[in-house]
């Protein structure tokens, strides 16, 4: 059994302590102020196993802010003779050593990190992403949602973690404002490249994106009065901070609400027809 990890656990017996678990070989020991009321002999409980202050495996009912396999924003509490200290959530702090820094991290700033196992099997946190990531799609699909975490910003947008695996592009246009590194949230496989990089959008592709376009365009002019000053030619950052959608989306969802007449046009913006 690993730390870093959750399993599910059959409690052996109850004593001062806490409660005894058994599973795969191991008896591991949940405190007793962590113990859920009416937890009984023979009960199954869904706990994460770590490493205490002693290096002995412990149980938590705890939720850490990941677990080993998982990319997370955490911040450092202290630094020490091997390395950085973060906070994931638990007892003990997760250490990120200095040789898997790039840079020397610094107390009380953020820090994306890959949480992994040592070669003794310790969790550890590693800022050297680019190793836990793989750049060509294996099992996705265009138009597939999936979990999204912002890694970093480039020059053509933001580059995003997919499903705690994948390296992929989030375009420029697609960047929505106030978004931060470490920021979580869902996205759709726009497409998949040639050389099997994967594009991304906030919006579902095709058809269903478009309406979803058409919604947002709606209820915004609702909220407004039945008016936007908004229009084909207003600049692409504009659209995207008062609606949070690319200028080709707008413009796409206008023309599907101008065919149906819902409504209206003009140099000034766009106007809801009753």
């Amino acid at each position: 059994m690993l730390p870093g990890q959750h399993y599910q656990l059959t409690v052996e017996k109850i004593d001062p302590k806490g409660a005894w678990l058994t599973g795969e070989g191991e008896n591991i020991l949940l405190p007793s102020h962590e113990c859920p009321n009416g937890l009984t002999t023979g009960s199954e409980l869904e706990v994460f196993i770590y490493l205490d202050r002693n290096s002995e495996l412990r149980a938590t009912t705890r939720e850490p802010l990941a677990e080993v396999g998982q990319f997370a924003l955490l911040q450092v509490t202290s630094i020490g003779p091997h390395g950085a200290f973060l906070d994931w959530g638990l007892e003990k702090d997760l250490l990120s050593p200095f040789s898997e820094q790039p840079q020397k991290m610094l107390e009380g700033r953020n820090y994306l990190v890959y949480v992994c196992h040592d070669p003794q099997n310790r969790p550890i946190a590693s800022a050297r992403l680019e190793r836990f990531v793989e750049k060509e799609n294996q099992d996705l699909k265009e138009g597939d949602e999936v979990e999204l975490l912002i890694w970093a910003f480039t020059d053509l947008g933001a580059k995003v973690i997919v499903n705690d695996r994948y390296e992929a592009i989030l375009y420029r246009d697609e960047v929505p404002p106030g978004l931060k590194r470490g920021d979580r949230g869902q996205g759709y496989v726009l497409r998949i490249r040639e050389d099997r990089r994967i594009d991304i959008s906030l919006r579902r592709p095709g058809a269903a994106g478009v309406a979803d376009a058409r919604d947002v365009i709606i209820e915004a002019l609702q909220e407004e009065g039945g008016f936007l000053p908004l229009h084909d030619n207003s600049p692409p950052e504009l659209i995207r901070s008062q609606l949070g959608l690319s200028k080709k989306q707008f413009k796409k969802a206008l023309g599907g609400l101008y065919k149906e007449k819902r409504i209206e046009l003009s140099h000034k913006g766009v106007r809801l027809l009753k």
